[in-house]
C-alpha cells in the first residue's frame, strides 16, 4: 500500500509504503521499542506491516500487527511508531494513520460476515490517565468509538475515511 508521511521540520510530503515485511528484522523491545513485533508476528491469524519511506526502505518507521481473532474478527492487535517518530521532536507525522489506515483496509478485504470492515483494538497503557488520554486521541484523529472499558472499534465507514485520507491505493 502506499501513503504519505510528512516530515515535520519542513512540512514536505515524504511518499511511503506500508509492506508485509519479508527478511526485515521487526522491532523488539531491543531497538527501543514498547513491543516484540517479531514475536507477535509468529502468531497464529496475526501479519506484520511496515511503514518504511521510499528514500529510507532499511529504517522502519511504524509497525502494525493485524490479527484476525477466531479467524474473522479483524483486530489492530498492536502499533507503534518507531521512538524518533514520537513527541514534539518527531521526523514523521501521519505515521501512526497510515498504519491505522492500512488496518481498515485489510479488514475490508479480509473481515469476514458482519466484521468486514469493522476493526477493533484494545487500549492497554500501564497508567489509566495514560489510556483515558490515548483513547481520546483514537477518538479525535481517527474515528475510533470506545465500545467497552479498554476496546475501541473504527466502524466501515470511519475506516473508507480513514483510507481515503492516508492512503494512495494502487490502480
Amino acid at each position: 500500500m502506499n501513503a504519505n508521511v510528512t516530515c515535520v521540520s519542513s512540512g514536505a510530503s515524504v511518499a511511503a509504503k506500508i509492506i508485509q515485511p519479508d527478511r526485515v528484522n521487526l522491532p523488539s523491545l531491543n531497538d527501543g521499542w514498547r513491543f516484540n513485533f517479531h514475536k507477535h508476528a509468529r502468531k497464529k491469524n496475526c501479519r506484520a506491516f511496515v511503514l518504511v519511506c521510499e528514500d529510507t526502505p532499511d529504517v522502519i518507521e511504524g509497525c502494525l500487527i493485524f490479527e484476525m481473532r477466531h479467524g474473522v474478527e479483524p483486530c489492530m492487535a498492536f502499533i507503534e511508531v518507531v521512538p524518533h517518530n514520537r513527541g514534539k521532536d518527531r521526523v514523521y507525522a501521519d505515521v501512526a494513520g497510515c498504519l491505522i489506515a492500512a488496518a481498515c483496509r485489510v479488514s475490508q478485504k479480509c473481515g469476514e460476515g458482519y466484521h468486514k470492515g469493522w476493526l477493533t483494538f484494545d487500549v492497554m497503557e500501564e497508567r489509566k490517565e495514560d489510556e483515558i488520554k490515548l483513547m481520546a486521541i483514537y477518538c479525535q484523529r481517527y474515528g475510533a468509538v470506545r465500545w467497552g472499558e479498554k476496546t475501541m472499534l473504527i466502524t466501515p465507514e470511519n475506516g473508507r475515511i480513514l483510507v481515503d485520507r492516508y492512503l494512495t491505493l494502487e490502480s
